[in-house]
């Protein structure tokens, strides 16, 4: 009489004794296995080279997208920080929302940038960045807890872009005063690239942008 082996008796019989294919060498030149790589029967030790091989090449290529990855967060930490220092290098508080938004579109290569503020004190009521804005637009910043990306579906905060007509999606980022409730101002960004700025992106860096912002251009409120 015969007893069928079941597979999975002698896969376990292998882990528990992993002396096996030291004492039967020759085993390793004997059995044969189909390649998926060469497609054709190969040894064991060969099966077992093309595996290691393959985990190898995988390990390379996790590792070659974690340094591009480290290498773009560098660059758009140099970034910041060269828009940061611009903000601080700012002597006359008058100036603040044009470098804020020449200095941004410049230095991360945005088509389009523009900002709108309200409850300034009255030395900036004239100011182009105090232009009209609907109360529409300032409960939607208020209503904003995180930066929005998406296609522009006619907002009105993309109309006060430069070339509006052209803008296929936007960013817009609100503008307050810590945790305060209520925004005082709105930062739009907008670009023709329609993948630019797009709903499932992240936005972690926008919130840093938007909290420095802030922070600068505050000590215009009354």
């Amino acid at each position: 009489m015969t007893t069928e082996l079941d597979s999975s008796l002698i896969a376990d019989y292998l882990l528990d004794h992993p002396h096996f294919f030291e004492e039967h060498a020759e085993l390793l030149s004997t059995v044969k296995l189909t390649s998926p790589v060469m497609g054709r029967a190969v040894s064991l030790q060969e099966r077992q080279m093309e595996i290691l091989r393959e985990k190898i090449r995988v390990q390379e290529l996790r590792m070659a997208d974690l340094m591009r990855i480290a290498q773009e967060n560098d660059e758009i930490t140099s970034k910041f920080q060269a828009w940061s220092r611009a903000l601080l290098l700012t002597r006359d508080a008058a100036d603040l929302p044009r470098v804020l938004v020449d200095r941004l579109q410049e230095i991360f290569h945005v088509p389009q940038v523009t900002v709108r503020l309200w409850n300034l004190g009255p030395a900036h009521a004239g100011h182009w960045a105090t232009q009209e804005v609907s109360d529409d637009a300032r409960i939607f910043a208020n209503g904003l807890s995180a930066p929005f990306c998406g296609p522009n579906k006619d907002f009105e905060a993309a109309g006060w872009l430069e070339d509006a007509a052209s803008v296929k999606s936007v960013a817009m980022l609100p503008l307050r005063v810590g945790a305060a409730p209520e925004a005082f101002g709105l930062l739009v960004l907008g670009s023709p690239d329609p993948s630019r700025f797009t709903t499932d992106m992240g936005t972690d860096f926008l919130t840093r942008i938007g909290e420095t912002g802030s922070a600068a251009l505050a000590c215009l409120l009354r």
